[in-house]
């Protein structure tokens, strides 16, 4: 045993999600106890006598996976949209299988195993002046979908990219940039490999050269430029890439917008565009290292699979529970 004064005293703490996007959560678990067969039998012939255990533990599965996070001290509070529970009697066993959806932040499993959990235990109470043998063997974790590692993308070959950064003091060495090293760890970080990481002054005619170069001559799949989509006199960056873009993808900057509307009111002014020229990618996002983290946040990573579209793929099937 580890002596007292020798205990760690961190305080917990809880995991931040704030910065999480939202998605179709989904958790399947499983319950299993252990009953004699005549307690089968008993169940479906209704001759219980606290009532059918199999509707009073339909009941508090579903209750407690919606008051999970009352319950486990670190899980959050989540709008449960849904929640199955089917039971299977065999010879011996009464097995337990719930479903949970939501569209949140953060994962259902606790959800899902909770409630299979509390299915086993309304089962053991009322079935345990019955049966004394009995027994809860197992509650397991079957299947979880939704999250971030379901959309992370898989290439034969790392993917190129440039980061350019659009600002007339940066270029001047009159201010240090901050916003395009974030993009270029971010997207490090998803496998990308940057291959360019340029500078260059606000300027219509500048960015149009600089991104004709890195699309059609070094034929990169991504390009990522930062500033210049304000609204000052300078800001041109949508300007120069209408003059690029073949295809424009709207979804992507609104998506972006939308995500930093949800934490700064000030989201709505940015005139961030994005689309393909050949089979290259290029999405302007805003100056500021806080606009370019949350857009990041937004997008990252189920941009990437825009990749697989672009060099002829399909759109990757989700199959549902």
């Amino acid at each position: 045993m580890i002596p007292a004064k020798t205990r760690s005293t961190k305080e917990c703490i809880v995991r931040d999600i704030s910065r999480k996007v939202k998605s179709l959560r989904i958790a399947t678990a499983r319950s299993i106890v252990r009953v004699s067969p005549n307690t089968t039998e008993l169940i479906k012939q209704g001759q219980i006598p606290k009532g059918d255990p199999l509707q009073v533990a339909r009941v508090a599965a579903v209750q407690s996976a919606k008051g999970t996070s009352q319950i486990i001290p670190y899980c959050h509070p989540i709008p449960v949209e849904f929640v199955g529970v089917d039971f299977e009697l065999t010879y011996n066993t009464i097995v337990t299988t719930t479903t949970v959806k939501a569209v949140y932040k953060t994962g259902v499993e606790m959800e899902a195993l909770t409630a299979a959990a509390v299915a086993a235990l309304t089962l053991y109470d009322m079935l345990k002046m019955l049966d004394n043998d009995m027994e809860i063997t197992g509650v397991t974790l079957l299947s979880k979908k939704g999250g971030k590692s379901d959309f992370k993308q898989h290439c034969d070959e790392p993917l190129q990219a440039a980061v350019i950064v659009l600002s007339d003091s940066v270029a001047a060495g009159q201010k240090t940039d901050s916003s395009g090293k974030l993009i270029v760890e971010r997207l490090s970080s998803e496998g990308v490999t940057v291959v360019d990481y340029l500078v260059i002054a606000d300027d219509l005619e500048t960015i149009e050269k600089t991104l004709l170069l890195c699309c059609d001559e070094m034929k990169l799949d991504l390009v990522v430029t930062t500033g210049g989509t304000g609204l000052s006199k300078r800001d041109c960056a949508p300007e120069a890439m209408a003059r690029v873009l073949e295809r424009q993808i709207p979804g992507i900057t609104e998506t972006a917008r939308a995500y930093g509307q949800e934490r700064t009111p000030y989201a709505m002014l940015s005139r961030s565009v994005a689309g393909v020229r050949g089979k290259t990618l290029i999405v302007s996002l805003p100056g500021s290292p806080g606009g370019v983290s949350d857009s990041l946040d937004a997008l990252l990573p189920p941009l990437l699979h825009s990749f697989h579209i672009i060099s002829g793929g399909g759109h990757h099937e989700h199959k549902k529970l």
